[in-house]
């Protein structure tokens, strides 16, 4: 069944969570069916057209070497870059299954294009107070080769929409695009095949 159970992050979701421990809560989504070309965006602050983690100016502050973004706004230009680079950026978080699950997709898939113009990203919406204790240990067990950056925004209200008008709040969600179109894939990957077919429609494009 493509439509795969997600993990909840709306801004009610982080009060509770932060309250009463980790949660998880179910929703079912479907698949839209083709790339749209990217509407008019906000314009975003300035910023180089780098890797996040090393804009430096938009760091707020680390765990390790993983940089850590506390308000959306210092994150949303990697999701406006203007150059011949395709992006693949996912929101996931340890405490969410189907996120877990599917990161080695992404692993794959970033070792395939490795000569590639692609650059994967998985922002991390962990909360605060597991970021040492438990994304950090869990990083470096898993050993990830794609980037990582940790975004610990909880007024979700305020940016979601800014990512895609249509995302209810859930996770995993990922964000294809490059210059000429952008995807937003509501839905968890079933294998690293049907990420890599998304992207070579946009690497053809």
């Amino acid at each position: 069944m493509k439509g795969l159970i997600s993990c909840l992050f709306v801004s009610c979701f982080f009060l509770f969570a932060c309250q009463s421990g980790e949660t998880e809560t179910a929703t079912t989504v479907e698949k839209p069916t083709s790339i749209e070309t990217p509407a008019t965006a906000e314009t975003p602050p300035p910023a180089p057209e780098t890797k996040a983690g090393t804009a430096t100016s938009y760091l707020t502050t680390e765990v390790g070497n993983i940089p850590i973004y506390n308000s959306f706004d210092e994150l949303e230009y990697l999701f406006n870059q203007k150059n011949d680079t395709t992006y693949i950026i996912n929101f996931w978080a340890t405490w969410c299954k189907p996120c877990v699950k599917e990161l080695p997709y992404f692993e794959e898939v970033k070792e395939k294009y490795k000569d590639e113009k692609v650059q994967i990203v998985l922002v991390s919406l962990d909360f605060k107070r597991q970021l040492e204790k438990k994304l950090r240990p869990f990083l470096e067990e898993r050993k990830l080769q794609s980037e990582v950056v940790v975004l610990t925004d909880s007024n979700s209200n305020g940016w979601i929409d800014r990512i895609d008008k249509d995302w209810d709040g859930a996770i995993p969600v990922t964000v294809v695009y490059n210059a000429k179109a952008r995807q937003f894939v509501h839905w968890a990957f079933d294998d690293a095949a049907e990420l890599e077919t998304i992207l070579k429609r946009f690497l053809a494009a």
